[in-house]
């Protein structure tokens, strides 16, 4: 049995992976119907990148599912726990294939070949093709065209091979769902994979909700944007009758300057003062116009972020903003969670054990019900550090190499959880 120990990061050895199980403990909110119609619309009939979609499609009968070899153990054990999720969440008739004639097809190819197909992805869903030869072969010939269907017959989705587990799974919520449902994002879908924030790791009760309607036998592969909207209303006054009598909240429009600015800001290809340039922007915009809090949070954290190494002190305030506006409301405690992993490296760098706590307390339940490997096995790790110096140090280690196995799963390779590891623990003034 592995003892808890204070070894230098870059020699410890490491426990064994941990996985999440397969369904989230997430809390299914209650919407306006009237609201749900409007969501489904906008992300049914349009594409992200703005161009519109003439005909509602979907698939047509049972969904078959072929995972080539390419994905990984890991890989295929969470894409069958997703699909069990869509069976009994969404109301799918979809399974696991060992025929590469299945009509979607799921192939893990290197990052780099990924990337230098779409800029900047970190996985891509196409449709009328299954794998990457046959895709190779469609390029340049009208066949992956979203815009040209009229209903769905194959597609397939690509993911990393050599990214960690966790990015990998998350690939596979939406790509997936993409490839089966809705193709657009939204920003303001606080509680949704749909979104570009990319807060959210795995399908949220919202996303199958979406799914289930999608699916619903009143719809069918052709119909317009009018055919659909006259439908939806009974579709969700059976699929989520509380909301029927709700009162639909008021929906503020999208503002184009500011999404120009926030994806900016997210771009990684872009250099650091232009990234940062459009963030400070993103924040004068959310300020300025009548968009919603989140966007302003958002803008806020994605400031946050790039200012870390170059300013602190404006990275904390940005963060300290952000967090103010999240904590706010339920419905965005992972964003909060987000955010309270860099307050809790600013406590715990100040000496300040106490705060360090508290914040770790609070948003390690979160990010574990949200599945989100990453940020929980860093708020453990910074926790780990905070009792330490409260001179704690059996709980400590006991955290600390509690938070490796979710390590593993959330960063990937051995080096990269050991540099993570080191990363946190120098931020202990008592180091």
């Amino acid at each position: 049995m592995m003892q808890a120990t204070r070894a230098m990061p870059m020699t410890l050895e490491l426990p064994p992976v941990k996985l999440f199980s397969a369904t989230p403990q997430l809390a299914t909110p209650v919407l306006a119907n009237a609201n749900l119609t409007r969501d489904f619309i906008e992300l049914s009939f349009q594409l992200e990148s703005g161009r519109p979609l003439p005909f509602f499609t979907r698939f047509d009968g049972p969904i078959t599912v072929y995972a080539a070899p390419s994905l990984n153990q890991i890989g295929q054990r969470d894409l069958q726990q997703l699909l069990a999720r869509f069976r009994s969440e969404a109301g799918l008739s979809i399974t696991l294939s060992r025929s590469s004639d299945a009509r979607i097809v799921i192939e893990a190819i290197p990052r780099a070949r990924i990337q230098s197909t779409v800029s900047g992805a970190a996985c891509f869903v196409v449709p009328n093709v299954r794998g990457w030869a046959e895709f190779q072969k469609a390029k340049n010939s009208g066949r992956l065209d979203w815009t040209t269907l009229r209903s769905r017959t194959t597609a397939t989705v690509f993911v990393p091979s050599d990214a960690p587990p966790q990015e990998v799974r998350d690939c596979l919520h939406e790509e997936l769902a993409q490839g089966l449902g809705p193709l657009n994002d939204l920003f303001r879908l606080e509680n949704s994979v749909f979104n570009d924030d990319n807060f959210h790791s795995v399908l949220t009760p919202y996303d199958m909700l979406m799914l289930r309607a999608y699916y619903h036998p009143s719809l069918a592969n052709g119909m317009t944007r009018d055919d659909v909207a006259t439908r939806l209303p009974a579709i969700f006054a059976q699929l989520n009758p509380a909301g029927a009598a709700l009162r639909p909240t008021p929906i503020i429009g999208g503002n184009s300057a500011w999404e120009a600015a926030i994806n900016a800001s997210m771009t990684g290809s872009l250099s650091f003062s232009r990234r940062t340039n459009a963030s400070e922007n993103a924040v004068r915009l959310a300020n300025s116009t009548t968009l919603p809090a989140q966007s302003r949070a958002f803008s806020l954290f994605a400031l946050g972020q790039l200012k870390l190494r170059s300013d602190p002190g404006v990275a904390y305030g940005a963060f300290r903003a952000a967090d103010g506006i999240y904590s706010q409301q339920q419905s965005t405690a992972i964003q909060s969670a987000h955010v309270k992993v860099q307050l809790a490296g600013f406590a715990l760098s100040a000496g300040d054990a106490t705060t360090t706590l508290r914040l770790t307390d609070e948003a390690i339940p979160v990010a574990y019900a949200h599945q989100n490997a990453a940020i929980l096995a860093s708020l453990m790790m910074l926790r780990a550090e905070a009792l330490d110096l409260l001179g704690r140090p059996q709980e400590a280690a006991e955290q600390r190499l509690d938070s490796l196995g979710w390590a593993r799963y959330g960063f990937g390779s051995d080096d990269t959880v050991r540099r993570k590891l080191a990363e946190i623990s120098a931020l202990n003034p008592a180091i």
